[in-house]
């Protein structure tokens, strides 16, 4: 065969140009089925190219698709991605993904890796029809709301109920919060933060830091809860400010025997295989949950695959992170459905054969429960050295396990070598009694609000007692803390600026100032201020009026007087109609009066016996009843108010107003533009408040609403509120400035609020009314506001008057046609004689002569 072919090239060429030819012609025609055949669903994948992560996702979506077709190379469709760049930028990544909307018509976006990002383009998936996918993103129930939005993330209720467990099974009882300072940390922190209130996980300290925090403040915050004997510590940063607090909390020997540091899964997602070695020395002993990926030959090949297709540059990737797993089975889920969208008879959207999908991926099984894709088993991880040891499992059945055996305590747990290099679990933190820290408080001892604060000295024992509402509030919110309180009482006055300027500038001898102190902003530059634990206002009381003709108050004057001239003219319209066929409405001169006055005056209470047979007449007590209702409800309801508070009518020139004496707060208001003109008078308890009102020294009293409740309380019959205006900011707790009990007791008073506890000490100690204010009352109704209706009810009474006149003259018409005639008729003959009398005189003029002529006339008639 060789010397066959040797011998004869020319055929030999002819074969090789021919095996060319039929090469080509099948290519050829594979690719005009391909494009016959195959249909091309584009997807967008808008991603930070800039990061880590981003690229670790795209590379990664590439190659999944690559495999996927590789194994399904008959399949019809094709999915392809166009990649824009969003910088890391939220409102980027939305412009981008409209981008890919118009230009390309992608079927799907994959993007959204913060929670903004995802808000933006779930938002655009709702409007666009548009499946939108979310890598990492933190669950937040604000994501519900968009049904076109699909989230691949860990399990952050399930994480937050493993850390639970996690802390009760050492018996610690309290935790400092480590967190991030940024929306998608602080939305992530939420399912822990409740879930340690829910189980009695006391969050002693939240600390937030920002990638722009300096040494200082780390340092500072970081001293501040070692002051506090703060030792278990829950860690939910990135990685780049995570490295940083490590260095800080060495360097404060945080880091040592008897600490604990525990990290969320969010951190541990984020720190990569090429973190820093010193760091990693640092971290020794941290432990951390992490999202379990189970290992399997799969995952080990394409891993391998996935790292040698990187580009040499790329040299800071050298690992899979857990959401480029996540997006290879999103790549799959997205190729599948296609497929199936594109079959016949099928007319389901790419959507809900997403939601559909189920198969065994590298990330486990994958199934989307309420479009979610939610990795709900974690691997606890202790640091040790420069490398991660694996000491169990969280699972999602709530119990830990090292693979060998289930269990609900850490007692199943490998062995953990915690910071300090120590095998024994830390004690943590607990209520010794020996580890409580005093806590230094001066209290206000004027005693002049005894139910507010009242401070004394047992004369026979010495010892300093403190009691009122204030302080009960006080105790109340500091309970739940480890503190040791020395009360300390102040006897410079009642200049409380003074008293937060002592506070701010003798640290070394007080922490905090607890009484009836107002929170002002001129104080606040000293001090830092809790919540208001009272209502924040101004009040004025003034004593309750009893006159004995309230009743004419609702209505002015005029107004009465109108009303009475309506009562009055209504019974005459009445009468005129009815008096021709009526016969109640006849009779004697003095009955029809009556029968006037009577009729109309009844009509205020409906009471009007006698039967009216006009409609005319009907319909003038119609509309004048309408009339009468409005008038009785607004005066009822006028009354009303009138009975339950008396309006106050402040004359400038004449009356006093009662203030505390030296309250900077009521001075203030003594010189606003309503009480500027009025002369006060300095009053030093709420027995001099009473006093004072009763014996009307002054006409009201203005002061805080606390001081005012206290009166209320004691003399509840005898005052009233008349006014209330928010002009001032409550009563507040003092601490130093920067004092970590700030956040925890203003939270602790925003409890007691919402549980109505609060409220419960308020009525114990105030003997709290429900006191009604000028702002439920109304003024006198005056005659102008009730013009229209008057205007209605006069233009009907002329309307029905000008109706009777036309009846009447229907019928009187020939009547007075008859009169008319006869009247001129008369005055012709008279005007005929008179001036025949004057031009012609004749016999006629003499009176034989008139009396001829008027004979004459009679005759004629």
């Amino acid at each position: 065969m060789e010397k066959f072919c040797i011998q004869n090239p020319i055929l030999l060429s002819f074969l090789l140009v021919l095996l060319l030819f039929i090469s080509i012609a099948s290519t050829q025609n594979d690719d005009v089925d391909d494009g016959r055949k195959r249909v091309q669903i584009r997807v967008g994948l808008v991603l930070d190219l800039g990061s880590v992560e981003g690229k670790i996702v795209k590379s990664s979506v590439s190659m999944a698709l690559s495999d996927f077709y590789a194994i399904n190379n008959d399949y019809k469709t094709r999915v392809s991605f166009s990649v824009r760049n969003s910088h890391g930028e939220p409102l980027l990544a939305l412009a981008s993904a409209v981008d890919l909307l118009q230009t390309e018509g992608v079927e799907a976006i994959i993007g959204g890796n913060s929670l903004l990002e995802a808000k933006l383009l779930g938002e655009l998936g709702e409007k666009a029809r548009v499946p939108v996918i979310s890598l990492n993103s933190p669950m937040s129930l604000s994501l519900s709301k968009y049904s076109y939005l699909i989230q691949a993330t860990h399990d952050s209720a399930s994480e937050a109920k493993g850390i639970t467990s996690f802390i009760h099974g050492f018996d610690w009882n309290s935790v400092a919060l480590v967190y991030e300072d940024h929306d998608d940390w602080r939305e992530s922190m939420q399912f822990l933060v409740e879930h340690f209130h829910e189980n009695n996980v006391r969050v002693q300290s939240k600390v937030g830091f920002t990638v722009s925090s300096s040494e200082d403040f780390v340092m500072d915050r970081l001293r501040k809860l070692k002051d506090l004997r703060t030792t278990v510590f829950v860690v939910h940063l990135s990685e780049v400010i995570a490295t940083h607090i490590f260095h800080c909390a060495e360097r404060l020997g945080l880091m040592g025997d008897g600490f604990v540091w525990i990290l969320t899964a969010k951190t541990m997602n984020s720190f990569h295989e090429n973190i820093d070695g010193f760091v990693k020395e640092a971290m020794e002993g941290v432990v951390g949950f992490k999202s379990y990926i189970p290992m399997s030959k799969e995952l080990q090949n394409f891993t391998l695959r996935w790292r040698k297709s990187l580009p040499a540059k790329e040299v800071e990737i050298t690992w899979l992170s857990i959401s480029g797993v996540w997006a290879h089975d999103i790549a799959w889920a997205l190729a599948s459905a296609a497929e199936v969208t594109r079959m016949p008879n099928v007319s389901s959207t790419l959507l809900e054969e997403i939601t559909k999908t189920k198969f065994n991926g590298l990330s486990g099984d994958f199934r989307l429960d309420n479009k979610k894709l939610l990795s709900n088993k974690f691997e606890i991880i202790n640091m040790i050295g420069s490398s991660e040891r694996r000491v169990g499992f969280w699972n999602s059945n709530g119990s830990f396990s090292n693979r060998r055996q289930l269990s609900s305590t850490h007692n199943k747990l490998e062995t953990i070598i915690w910071p300090g290099g120590s095998a024994q679990s830390p004690k943590g933190s607990s209520l010794r009694e020996s580890d409580r820290k005093k806590l230094r408080v001066l209290v206000t001892s004027s005693n002049r609000f005894p139910r507010l604060m009242k401070v004394e000295t047992d004369p026979v024992t010495n010892e300093l007692i403190v009691e009122g509402f204030c302080i009960e509030v006080f105790r109340a919110s500091i309970s739940p803390f480890n503190y040791e309180v020395e009360y300390i009482p102040w006897l410079n006055g009642s200049n409380y600026d003074n008293l937060a300027y002592a506070l701010s500038s003798q640290k070394d001898k007080y922490d905090a100032a607890v009484g009836d102190i107002t929170i002002t902003s001129n104080r606040s530059m000293y001090v830092d201020f809790t919540l208001p634990f009272t209502e924040m206002g101004l009040g004025i009381v003034a004593p309750k009026e009893r006159s004995m003709w309230v009743f004419f108050q609702p209505l002015t004057p005029d107004l009465w007087i109108t009303s009475a001239a309506f009562f009055v003219l209504t019974g005459i319209i009445v009468w005129l109609i009815e008096r021709a066929e009526n016969k109640e409405f006849q009779g004697s001169w003095p009955q029809q009066i009556g029968v006037v006055l009577w009729f109309g005056f009844s009509t205020l209470v409906y009471a009007h016996r006698e039967r009216l047979k006009h409609n005319l007449s009907r319909f003038v007590v119609t509309v004048w009843v309408f009339a009468v209702l409005i008038l009785t409800a607004s005066y009822t309801a006028t009354l009303t108010s009138m009975m339950t508070v008396q309006q106050i009518r402040f004359n400038s020139n004449e009356d006093y107003v009662g203030h505390l004496s030296g309250s900077l707060i009521a001075n203030v208001a003594l010189t606003s533009s309503s009480l500027r003109a009025m002369r006060s008078l300095g009053l030093n308890s709420s027995a001099d408040y009473a006093q004072a009102l009763l014996n009307k020294t002054v006409s009201f009293v203005v002061d805080e609403l606390p001081y005012l409740k206290v009166l209320l309380g004691e003399n509840p019959t005898l005052f009233l509120m008349v006014k209330t205006q928010s002009t001032t900011n409550g009563f507040g707790f003092m601490f130093q400035k920067g004092f970590e009990l700030v956040p925890n007791v203003s939270r602790e008073i925003s409890k007691l609020r919402t549980s109505e506890k609060l409220n419960e000490m308020e009525k114990r100690w105030l003997d709290k009314q429900l006191p009604y204010t000028t702002d439920d009352t109304s003024n006198p109704i005056t005659l102008y506001r009730f013009r229209g209706l008057f205007m209605i009810t006069g233009v009907s009474f002329a309307f029905a008057l000008a109706v009777l006149l036309i009846v009447w003259l229907r019928d009187k018409w020939t009547v007075l046609v008859d009169s008319v005639k006869l009247f001129l008729s008369r005055q012709i003959i008279h005007f005929r004689i008179h001036f025949s009398r004057n031009i012609h005189p004749s016999p006629l003029d003499d009176p034989i002569g008139e009396n001829a002529v008027q004979m004459a006339q009679r005759n004629r008639q």
